[in-house]
C-alpha cells in the first residue's frame, strides 16, 4: 500500500517481454566497441537510415560517458525520433572488447535500449533501472556467460528480473 509511507508503486513488468528472440545474439561478432554498437542495433532490424542514426547517436551518448557498468556489462542506451517505441536487444561476445568500462574490464554483455523522445508508455527509465539493477546480481555475468539459447536469456530475465 502506498498511504502516507511516501513510496511509489512501479507497475509489474516482466523485462523478458520487451525483447525477441531475434533480438539476442549468444555470439555477437565484435572487436572494438563501435563494431559492438553496430552489431547492436542490427539486431533491431530496422532499415538503413534507422540504423545509422542509431549507431550514431549510440556512439554519441558513448562520448559522454561509457555505458559499462562494470563485471563485463554495458548497457547502451539512447532515445530517437527514428524509433516508434522501446527496443531492446542483448549481445553476448564471449572473447570481450575493450570498452571504457567503470572498472577498466572488458565488456562481454550489452543490452540494448533504444526509445522515442516521447513515449506514452514511459517505460525507457523504469526498464534501464531494471536492467542496471538485473546487472548487479552477483551471478549474473556468469550464468550470462552459460547461456546456450535465446529461450534460456529469457528465462534468466524471468527468474531473476523481478522484484
Amino acid at each position: 500500500m502506498n498511504g502516507s509511507s511516501g513510496t511509489v508503486s512501479v507497475p509489474a513488468m516482466r523485462l523478458s517481454e520487451f525483447f525477441s528472440p531475434d533480438a539476442i545474439a549468444l555470439d555477437l561478432a565484435a572487436i572494438a566497441k563501435a563494431d559492438a554498437l553496430t552489431a547492436m542495433v542490427d539486431l533491431l532490424h530496422a532499415k538503413g537510415d534507422v540504423t545509422e542514426t542509431l549507431r550514431r547517436l549510440l556512439e554519441r551518448r558513448e562520448q559522454l560517458g561509457s555505458t559499462g557498468v562494470g563485471r563485463g556489462i554495458a548497457i547502451p542506451h539512447c532515445r530517437a525520433a527514428v524509433i516508434p517505441q522501446l527496443r531492446l536487444a542483448y549481445g553476448r561476445i564471449p572473447a570481450g572488447i575493450p570498452y571504457d568500462a567503470i572498472d577498466a574490464q572488458p565488456v562481454h554483455h550489452l543490452f540494448l535500449i533504444v526509445a522515442p523522445p516521447v513515449e506514452v508508455s514511459n517505460l525507457y527509465l523504469p526498464v534501464l533501472g531494471r536492467l542496471a539493477q538485473f546487472a548487479k546480481g552477483a551471478d549474473i555475468p556468469q550464468r550470462l556467460a552459460e547461456l546456450t539459447t535465446p529461450a534460456e536469456f529469457l528465462a534468466l530475465l524471468d527468474e531473476r528480473g523481478e522484484r
